[in-house]
């Protein structure tokens, strides 16, 4: 298993507009093959900033499976126009 993980810099003022896109964003990656769990969290110091955290079965479930799929140009028009700048997306092994 791996964890995707992404600090989203939403653009300021977008935060609402962003969380109702998100939610609309949430069953296409979660209906991807690999895909094993989800969680987003707003950060309390810095009110447009949000974790992603996504737990896959292989890097390729997301890097392969979801990033060359359909629903993933789905998810980008819904969400990344919220950036600024585009987010870091980094990848690690659990160790426990």
């Amino acid at each position: 298993m791996i964890v995707e993980h992404a600090v989203l810099p939403v653009i300021p003022g977008q935060e609402e507009a962003f969380e109702a896109d998100f939610a609309r964003a949430r069953p296409l990656i979660s209906a991807m093959p690999g895909f094993v769990d989800l969680t987003i969290a707003r950060q309390v110091e810095n009110p447009s900033q949000y974790l992603l955290l996504v737990q896959w079965e292989s890097l390729e479930d997301h890097t392969v499976g979801f990033r060359g799929s359909p629903e993933y140009q789905e998810w980008r028009a819904l969400l990344h126009h919220h950036y600024e700048p585009f987010p870091d997306v980094d990848h690690y092994t659990p160790l426990g």
